[in-house]
């Protein structure tokens, strides 16, 4: 969920998939949350939710609230820069008791959030593992992810076909696919309008088998591959097949359906509406793979409901969210496709929807599942900004991509240093 979005005053839940997870050290805007008591026994729970762009998703989340009856839950429906303002508040003691978001690992080795392992026991299985490794630390969960959105490339069938262009299965094809789809009224590919520096992150890297780090704490991208890769990158701008200042950005699919582009990347939220424009004439892929160890590569992320370490009701916060995003599966399923298009974190629940059982849909959650990776917890702020501004060099001024992972992997290592220490 990118910091953008479809409208200028709103923030969807594409807003998760371009976060950082950077820990903000600003002021705190938080809020009295109301500790003193509900009504009765009660006990008084604040429960924050960022501003999703989704009609109807606020009225949702209140709808399952007040059908809780062991706490009175308020909700704090908050606009801005969400992942800043729950820093912050995190580290005072007016935190919310009960937050959606993605702790950091600042956050957890600073005991700012509280252990939810226990809220799993029996269904741990079931939560995709792409989007809860990255809410656990040490074999302690720490978020129970909400809902998955994720990332694909779309193609129009009809201009690859009147081009003589297969659906590309590797990097080096889809380079050339852009390439031979480019005309003059037409781009090959979209990839947003800084040539794909914001969105692509780490993707690229996983599609030649790389990772940012390795199941054993360590960088995984010092590797020459990594550079070969990400150069490649550069050659759709050499080419000129990549559109750039387009009307909207990679999370709309507004150039797509317009025609400015034959391939775009966006989200799983942009399905619905490409479906209804253009029928059947459309396909989707995962990012290509690249490489002798190239696997086809996704992009995923998930707010996780947290509980704060400072709450005052502890147990009656842990309560609720095993309550609403463990037992209820009726809300989740409801949460994640009733309102804008999105996978449920539970993957029993991606197999048994209606909406996600044929066509691009079903291939997406495919894709989700066999291909699906996130940021690991281990990845800092530090090491992302480090990353993605020597990805920018990269693509669009023409940087030796030996140098800049060079570069990149002496700050992640001395940040994964920091945090292991």
């Amino acid at each position: 969920m990118p910091h953008s979005s479809t409208t200028a005053n709103s923030v969807s839940r594409r807003y998760l998939l371009a976060a950082t997870g950077a820990l903000a050290l600003t002021a705190a805007c938080g809020s009295n949350t109301g500790r003193a008591g509900g009504a009765g026994d009660r006990p008084a729970l604040d429960q924050w939710y960022h501003q999703y762009g989704e009609a109807g998703t606020e009225q949702a989340v209140k709808r399952y609230a007040a059908a809780y009856r062991k706490a009175e839950i308020t909700i704090e429906w908050r606009p801005g820069n969400y992942d800043q303002q729950t820093a912050a508040a995190l580290l005072t003691k007016n935190a919310p008791d009960v937050f959606e978001g993605s702790p950091t690992l600042d956050q957890i080795q600073g005991g700012q959030v509280a252990d939810l392992t226990d809220l799993l026991d029996g269904v741990r299985e079931d939560f995709n593992p792409a989007v809860l490794t990255p809410k656990t630390y040490e074999g302690k969960v720490y978020g129970i992810p909400q809902a998955i959105d994720m990332q694909m490339l779309y193609y129009r069938r009809s201009l690859l076909d009147k081009a003589g262009v297969r659906p590309p299965q590797t990097l080096d094809e889809l380079v050339d696919a852009a390439r031979a789809l480019t005309t003059k009224d037409v781009k090959g590919l979209f990839l947003g309008n800084d040539g794909g520096a914001g969105v692509l992150g780490a993707t690229p890297l996983r599609a030649a088998g790389l990772e940012l780090v390795t199941s054993g704490g360590a960088v995984g991208f010092d590797d020459p591959q990594a550079a070969r890769t990400l150069g490649k990158l550069r050659r759709f701008h050499k080419d000129d097949s990549l559109l750039l200042g387009a009307p909207t950005d990679w999370s709309d699919p507004s150039a797509f359906l317009q025609g400015l582009t034959a391939m775009q990347w966006t989200g799983l939220w942009a399905l619905p509406q490409i479906e209804k424009a253009l029928g059947d004439d459309f396909g989707v892929l995962p990012f290509p793979r690249d490489g002798a160890r190239g696997r086809p590569s996704v992009p995923v992320g998930a707010y996780g409901a947290a509980v704060s370490a400072h709450s005052s009701h502890i147990d009656a916060a842990r309560a609720y969210v095993k309550w609403l995003w463990v037992e209820r599966t009726d809300y989740q399923e409801d949460f994640a496709l009733s309102y804008g298009f999105h996978i449920p974190a539970r993957i029993s629940l991606a197999k048994k929807a209606a909406a996600l059982a044929k066509g691009a849909a079903a291939q997406a959650v495919r894709f989700t599942t066999e291909h699906g990776y996130a940021q690991p917890l281990l990845w800092t702020a530090r090491s992302q900004t480090a990353y993605q501004d020597a990805l920018s060099r990269i693509i669009t001024e023409g940087a030796d991509p030996e140098a800049q992972i060079k570069a990149v992997v002496a700050t992640a290592n001395a940040e994964l240093k920091r945090v292991r220490s």
